[in-house]
């Protein structure tokens, strides 16, 4: 056995097969410092990866270590790791016991909705130590977004495992849960948030004391987080609210709690009671297409824009779903996806789960059966909906060059991610939505 990497890449085949669970990426990280002569301590493993010394040093190490003596039969530890594993890794190497993809793919997640914090699949693009960083500050306000299926609700779920790490306090709402009859008001809506964070904060509900009519929504909840929450806590409070869009369809709602989550934004400046409380706010963009503008509702704190994968990124995620891309493979996924994560993630996982190369499944990417159909179908009913960006789109996939297009017309596209824009002018953004919408540029533009 050559290299760290293969021993790393051993390990994680073993355990696979023997218990069908994968090593996390701090786990490897934790494995790969181990196995070097010059070993990283845990205080500075733990600084370099944004974790806690303690979060590492009694958790993440002692169930690697134990899941690694579980495996292989032998205790394991981080004096003699390189030792013990290099020596039975090669002899139940030598037996083939190892490298079964079938175990893998009984396994591998299915690239719909967020992924799993513990998942080796999450790959990451350089935002999240921006984040890991800003959620630490008094009075950081985060928000985060991007077109549907870029990883909003996963990085969100990253930012708040750190501040966990930090015991920090962290609340999770989604408003996707919220009942439609929650949106009737101000006074419901801000009434159901103290609720909720209450309940995740396990603080007795003062709601009906403190909740004084006369005063209005806005302010009876600004007094009752300040004054029933903050004042009760030690540690720091992150409150992310996921799926924000669902306050677009209802605007005076909207204004006014947007208003609220400014006006405490700048409370932190004055008020140190204020900087406790750190804001998490994610949002789809497809849900723009509504607004009578071409800029975001919200537009304070740290914006936080998803890119698509690069080129490597792409390549990495390839290799931990154990698919050897070809040059010419890389080459069309890179085209057709133009790194879209949840594209990316779904050729890779049928290519893997099917064993069908990458190359056949994109041939028919664009047909009623392909694997991207639910999601090309979903895109053209929203550009049915909207014909003036159904006959800006079709502009675009017919020219043979940029186009430029009215500003708010080419914001709302963008917003959808079916476009990428440089210098006011448009381009369609992956090859998969220039040969899908080219096709049908009639269907489109019919009245």
């Amino acid at each position: 056995m050559s290299s760290i990497e293969e021993t790393i890449d051993l390990c994680q085949d073993l355990i696979l097969e023997k218990t069908g669970k994968l090593l996390s990426f701090i786990q490897k990280v934790i494995l790969r410092e181990s196995l070097t002569q010059t070993k990283k301590t845990y205080a500075k493993i733990a600084v370099e990866n944004n974790y806690s010394e303690n979060y590492i040093k009694q958790f993440v190490a002692p169930k690697l270590w134990q899941l690694l003596s579980d495996t292989v039969g032998e205790k394991v530890n981080r004096t003699n790791c390189d030792a013990v594993l290099k020596e039975r890794l090669e002899s139940l190497s030598s037996v083939n016991v190892l490298r079964d993809n079938q175990a893998y793919r009984r396994i591998l997640e299915l690239p719909e909705g967020s992924v799993p914090l513990l998942s080796p699949l999450y790959i990451e693009r350089g935002i999240e130590q921006i984040c890991y960083q800003e959620i630490l500050q008094p009075g950081a306000f985060i928000r985060i977004k991007a077109p549907r299926k870029m990883g909003k609700t996963s990085l969100m779920a990253r930012i708040l495992a750190h501040a966990d790490s930090k015991n920090y306090h962290t609340v999770r709402l989604s408003l996707y849960r919220a009942e439609t009859e929650i949106f009737a008001s101000s006074h419901k809506f801000l009434q159901w948030l103290c609720a909720n964070i209450n309940l995740q904060l396990g603080l007795k509900s003062k709601i009906s004391d403190f909740w004084d009519e006369d005063i209005g929504a806005l302010m009876n909840c600004t007094i009752y987080v300040q004054e029933c929450l903050l004042n009760h806590i030690s540690s720091p409070l992150v409150l992310a609210l996921d799926q924000v869009e669902q306050l677009f369809d209802y605007p005076n709602l909207a204004r006014d709690f947007f208003a609220l989550l400014r006006s405490w934004y700048e409370e932190t400046r004055d008020l140190s009671i204020w900087r406790k409380l750190r804001l998490l706010i994610v949002n789809s963009t497809d849900t723009y297409l509504n607004f009578k503008t071409n800029k975001s509702p919200f537009n304070i704190g740290l914006a936080i824009e998803l890119p698509p994968f690069t080129g490597m990124q792409v390549e990495d995620l390839a290799k931990r779903h154990r698919l050897q891309l070809t040059s010419s493979g890389f080459d069309q996924l890179m085209e057709l996806t133009g790194g879209v994560p949840y594209l990316v993630r779904l050729a890779l996982y049928h290519s893997l789960q099917h064993q069908i190369f990458l190359e056949t499944l994109m041939q028919n990417a664009t047909s009623d059966t392909g694997i991207f159909s639910s999601y090309l179908h979903e895109l053209l009913w929203h550009l049915k909906k909207n014909p003036d960006l159904a006959i800006a789109l079709s502009e675009v996939v017919l020219a043979q060059a940029p186009v430029t297009l009215e500003q708010e017309v080419a914001f709302k596209l963008k917003s959808l991610g079916l476009v990428n824009l440089k210098e006011s002018k448009a381009m369609v953004s992956c090859g998969l939505y220039q040969q899908y919408f080219s096709t049908r540029v009639k269907e489109l533009i019919e009245k």
